[in-house]
């Protein structure tokens, strides 16, 4: 009876109750740490990883989002490769891609335990099969593509490191090339010395299903009938009186053309400038230099003021482009008056271009469109010219008239752009943040109806560190200052409350 009354004692003692109640806290706390991870491990794994990335490689564009809305054809992506060895940031990304929308399935396929699957789809090991039933069409991603490795790093000092992850423009560029039934070609012209488009353009192209040709317009008596875009980049020489012509009948007919100048005097490119010159576009002698909106005090390094509307305002959110050593335009009245021209494009109302004799203020255009609607009744030919009598003519109109009541008028587009270093890949790929790409990709976009820029740029996996960039005043205070008055404030208390 002692002993009992001497156990009932100990767990009646304040220590004992405390001590009960503690463990009891443990128990529940640890009961709801299970049930929460239970809870949580039935979350879809697209879900269960948080994005905290500097540079949010997880994150979905709004063009993705668009675009997986508004899919109407379902799309397969095969995963030739062994899941558990693959690139977290890869299963992780595949996941969250497949939840944005009922029609992606996404399948992994272990080709160790069924070799013949990379027979079965040709294709190698770490690769994705995107396909569409619907389409027939099928293409390829490699894990190299997502992924891009720092190749500088690899050859020199054999260390694997990565530089961008490329999983949403990947992803959505196949999406986009599968499910779409037609096609653009673009034409690059050659024989003036243009300059190449940098692989971050190419790349771009590629992921909105463009096809990318040259032409040497010398070498040709007219531009391809299946051109849907005439590209010059930067010439550096004059058009010959025969390519002037060809260009002219080009748009005359409803063709798109995209100029970008170089840094080529106008005096030097009078034939390209004579057709500008019809659509209303006139150059402006020298380089254009903006005091009020210059990269840090270079006048010639510029941020234009940007108009954009309709397809060329797609995802344009920040209107920071830069443009270096561009060349001003002048619009004025085309030579039809049918054609209507307007600017996308200027410099503040505060620059001048600059030439060695002179400065002049003013603001100037840097970017331009030129419409005119073709109607299918301008593109006929006359009767006289093809040698048919009036009869035959007439005949051969009534017995046409049906087929020609129903085509379509045409737009002919030309879109001129002052500087190439618009999509320079010194600028480009400098400063990821800025828009030159979006808006070029932009402007190529508008001469296709009913098409949007699907293009979206790989994420760099860059390590940002947070360092004092630049020392002074602030510096000193922040890193010398502020823990000072923390200690002398914790000193003070701590003499107080020894006096007290």
């Amino acid at each position: 009876m002692k002993t009992g009354n001497k156990l009932k004692q100990i767990f009646r003692t304040t220590g004992t109750r405390h001590g009960m109640y503690s463990v009891g806290l443990t128990v529940l706390a640890v009961a709801v740490v299970i049930v929460f991870n239970l809870i949580a491990g039935q979350i879809p794994e697209a879900f269960r990883n948080i994005d905290v990335s500097s540079t949010n490689i997880y994150e979905i564009s709004d063009t993705t989002t668009e675009l997986l809305d508004s899919l109407d054809k379902n799309v397969d992506m095969t995963v030739l490769a062994v899941k558990d060895e693959t690139d977290e940031r890869i299963t992780t990304f595949l996941s969250r891609y497949e939840s944005l929308s009922d029609k992606i399935n996404v399948e992994w396929i272990d080709p160790v335990l069924h070799p013949t699957a990379l027979t079965e789809y040709d294709a190698s090991e770490n690769t994705i099969v995107v396909s569409c039933a619907d389409t027939g069409k099928t293409t390829t991603i490699s894990f190299d593509d997502i992924l891009v490795m720092d190749e500088y790093s690899y050859y020199y000092y054999g260390s694997t490191s990565y530089t961008e992850f490329d999983g949403e423009g990947q992803l959505t560029g196949a999406v986009n090339y599968v499910t779409n039934e037609t096609g653009h070609t673009i034409y690059q012209t050659t024989g003036h010395g243009e300059a190449s488009l940098s692989t971050t353009v190419t790349d771009l192209m590629e992921k909105n299903s463009y096809t990318l040709s040259e032409v040497n317009l010398l070498m040709s008596t007219s531009i391809p009938e299946d051109c849907d875009l005439l590209l010059m980049y930067a010439p550096a020489t004059d058009l010959s009186e025969d390519e002037a012509q060809m260009l002219s009948d080009y748009l005359a007919g409803g063709g798109k053309a995209l100029v970008l100048m170089g840094d080529t005097e106008p005096s030097e490119l009078t034939n390209l400038y004579g057709v500008l010159e019809t659509y209303g576009i006139t150059p402006a002698s020298g380089y254009i230099a903006d005091p009020t909106r210059c990269y840090q005090g270079n006048y010639y390094y510029i941020f234009p003021e940007l108009s954009v509307s309709g397809d060329l305002a797609d995802n344009i959110t920040s209107q920071m482009v830069l443009l270096t050593y561009a060349r001003g335009m002048n619009l004025t009245d085309p030579a039809r008056d049918t054609i209507a021209v307007t600017s996308f494009m200027t410099s503040s109302d505060q620059s001048y271009a600059v030439t060695e004799d002179f400065q002049e203020q003013g603001q100037y255009t840097l970017g331009a469109v030129a419409t005119e609607t073709i109607s299918s009744g301008d593109e006929e030919t006359d009767s006289a010219d093809t040698g048919t009598s009036d009869e035959d003519s007439s005949s051969s109109t009534d017995s046409s008239s049906p087929d020609t009541s129903t085509e379509e008028d045409k737009e002919a587009r030309l879109t001129v752009i002052s500087a190439g270093s618009l999509i320079d890949q010194s600028i480009t790929d400098t400063f990821p943040q800025l828009e030159n790409t979006q808006l070029f990709m932009n402007a190529v976009t508008a001469n296709f109806e009913g098409v949007q820029n699907l293009s979206v740029e790989a994420k760099s996996l860059t390590v940002e560190y947070n360092t004092v960039q630049h020392a002074g005043l602030f510096s000193f205070i922040v890193i010398f200052g502020i823990p000072a008055v923390i200690l002398i404030g914790g000193f003070v208390v701590w003499i107080r409350r020894r006096k007290a």
